[in-house]
């Protein structure tokens, strides 16, 4: 069948041949999949992708939305899968590029910027300290909690590393982000010691080993990361939703609190652009609040003094007095 020609072009030509990382083409072959099973049983099932239109997958659109209650993050990724899949079938001569559906779509709605929340220093002290110190398993959490917050590196970046990718001698962590693009990020002396205590307790490795390991002496996953952020954050008794993408916010909250440049943060959180580093850092009340305490109207107006609730205060003054001028 045409779909699964069609597929196998996309995911196992055109992507590779994009650079794109096993973990994205995973996610498209399932949206791809998930796509073509609703067209069989709506449109029927000897449906082929070359006759689908555009107004297909605007009902696929209403349906994610309305039947399966998907949000507008959710929506946009589908469909931007969608238009990638079928501008890939005109590159590769599969399709002609008047019959790409996606090509006469309406511009979908978009995606709404989250607030997301930052922790406390409190907050971090309490979370970098639960973790239990006397075993193998509590030196490794202890170690991914402290290079999260203190590198702010991504939870797949922190699974995905080597033995060969964490250089204790000259404090630095090579990464591989988003697009496979390689960064060098430097490690302070606190998150240096927690990788050596680690490292120690752990044994040796070859440097094709994973750096992080479980009981079964295999590699760490993102999923095992998050797990542990979100375990460790319950038990210190953390109120807010923590998840490793927090870790990094509060990562680059922090440093620009204390006077870092963006251009700085860009590069160590493996940004492109500057844009992309900006979404990390917002105003907090606390901050708003400063920010209007300092402002010099408190120094250019006379001080008032407060009324009681019981004492009377002429509406107005009356017509023809003229007011004093204070010398």
């Amino acid at each position: 069948m045409k779909w699964e020609y069609w597929c196998s072009l996309f995911l196992e030509r055109h992507c590779p041949a994009r650079g794109l990382r096993s973990s994205t083409i995973s996610s498209y072959r399932v949206t791809l999949e998930q796509f073509k099973v609703w067209a069989q049983v709506k449109l029927g099932k000897s449906i082929e992708p070359d006759e689908i239109k555009a107004k297909d997958i605007l009902e696929y659109v209403k349906y994610l939305r309305d039947e399966r209650g998907n949000g507008d993050s959710c929506v946009n990724v589908r469909v931007v899968t969608l238009r990638t899949f079928y501008r890939a079938m005109v590159a590769m001569e599969q399709l002609e590029h008047r019959k790409n559906p996606t090509h006469y779509l309406p511009k979908i709605r978009a995606v709404k910027q989250k607030f997301q929340d930052t922790l406390s220093h409190e907050e971090v002290k309490r979370l970098l300290n639960r973790p239990c110190t006397q075993t193998i398993l509590g030196l490794r959490d202890r170690a991914i909690l402290t290079l999260l917050y203190g590198t702010g590196i991504r939870a797949s970046e922190c699974a995905h590393l080597k033995e060969s990718d964490v250089d204790l001698k000259n404090k630095s962590v090579r990464v591989f982000g988003k697009g496979g693009y390689q960064r060098v990020v430097p490690l302070n002396d606190t998150v240096l010691s927690a990788l050596e205590s680690y490292r120690v307790v752990r044994g040796k490795a070859t440097s094709d080993q994973p750096f992080f390991r479980t009981r079964k002496k295999k590699g760490t996953s993102r999923g095992i990361i998050y797990d542990r952020v979100k375990r460790f954050a319950r038990l210190s008794r953390i109120a807010k939703r923590v998840t490793p993408h927090v870790l990094r916010h509060t990562f680059a909250t922090h440093l620009v609190r204390m006077g870092e440049k963006l251009i700085v943060l860009r590069d160590l959180l493996g940004h492109k652009q500057l844009t992309s580093t900006q979404i990390y850092l917002h105003m907090t009340g606390e901050d708003l609040r400063n920010a209007v305490d300092r402002h010099p109207v408190g120094k250019l107006l006379d001080s008032l003094g407060k009324f009681l609730p019981d004492q009377k205060v002429r509406f107005q003054h009356l017509p023809g007095k003229r007011f004093a001028l204070n010398n």
